[in-house]
């Protein structure tokens, strides 16, 4: 296989993500260099978002490639890297690097091998909606990913990470299942919102009603306006109403007391770069309805309205602390 050749602007890219990413959080005069680079030129700064927007959520994964596989981790990040290279071009490059094998790709359960191994996948920043082959109507969040299980005796969608809503498509004879790390919903004719979340799924009705089952096989039914967490071991009910979630749709985070990490959370899918949440700040309560479009707008409103302040270092990291 030729080796693939960088620029030497995201070569530099690179090597700053590698001094970056030696230590968290990066030494002051070590970050003070970063942005010195950043502001030479305003290439420097396209090649960083370039690196961002391809290597950036899985980085972790490709430093784990390169201790194991010597070599050939760097031209795993080069195909990614490169602007016109299709999912299928990158995987058929990695496999040929045997990254593939042995689950080691796939092993390092990031949300980049995720999305280049999706039926259907949105990056950062962007919602998607699609028409489903049996005339279901689905629409993703920003940074999420899910695998299509249609045929002649089953509809399922694998949630593999992020957050959708769909609005499903009568078929008796094939009720359509959401499956998460979790469980399974089933639809009963309805519209439903399912986040797969660190360590729950949360479900929340729409429409009509739905059935949850987690894997030991204990069930619950939802009702419209319903919403519930499933765990590992249980179903947990959640209090309210809590059809508002789903208005990500209109590119809207409707708050309602909920703790600044939450909020922070749902924002990272549209910020670029790393954005990090004190512990003393955490469980500050939230209240408002926040641009997800705009994440560093919503960054600065919250600043307003909360004993906050958020630190930016570069377009990379964003610190938020107590005042």
């Amino acid at each position: 296989m030729s080796t693939l050749r960088l620029d030497p602007l995201s070569e530099q890219a690179i090597d700053w993500m590698v001094r970056l990413n030696a230590c968290t959080p990066p030494a002051p005069a070590l970050l003070a260099r970063f942005n010195a680079w950043l502001d030479q030129d305003p290439a420097h700064g396209q090649a960083w978002a370039r690196l961002q927007e391809r290597v950036g959520g899985s980085f972790n994964t490709v430093r784990t490639l390169e201790r194991r596989l010597p070599g050939q981790a760097g031209e795993a990040r080069q195909v990614l890297l490169q602007p016109h290279a299709s999912r299928r071009d990158a995987l058929r490059m990695l496999g040929g690097l045997g990254l593939l094998g042995g689950g080691l790709w796939l092993g390092a359960q990031t949300h980049l091998g995720d999305s280049l191994l999706a039926d259907l996948a949105t990056g950062r920043g962007q919602r998607q909606d699609f028409d489903l082959a049996d005339g279901s109507r689905l629409s993703l969040n920003a940074s999420s990913a899910v695998d299509l299980r249609f045929d002649d005796s089953q509809r399922l969608v694998i949630l593999r990470h992020g957050e959708l809503v769909i609005q499903v498509a009568p078929d008796p004879q094939r009720p359509l299942r959401v499956r998460t790390a979790e469980g399974d919903v089933r639809a009963l004719g309805t519209r439903f919102l399912v986040e797969q979340q660190a360590q729950a799924t949360r479900v929340v009705v729409l429409q009509h009603s739905v059935q949850l089952r987690l894997r030991d096989g204990s069930s619950r039914d939802l009702q419209e306006g319903q919403s519930a967490l499933l765990q590992a071991r249980q179903i947990v009910p959640l209090a309210g109403d809590q059809r508002y979630r789903a208005d990500w749709i209109s590119g809207r985070l409707n708050v309602l007391d909920d703790p600044l990490e939450q909020v922070v959370d749902a924002l990272r899918p549209y910020q670029r770069g790393f954005v990090r949440v004190a512990p003393e700040v955490r469980r500050l309560r939230v209240q408002g309805v926040l641009p997800l479009d705009e994440p560093e707008r919503a960054l600065a409103a919250l600043a307003e309205t909360l004993p906050i302040r958020v630190d930016r270092y570069g377009p990379w990291l964003t610190l938020i602390g107590a005042k």
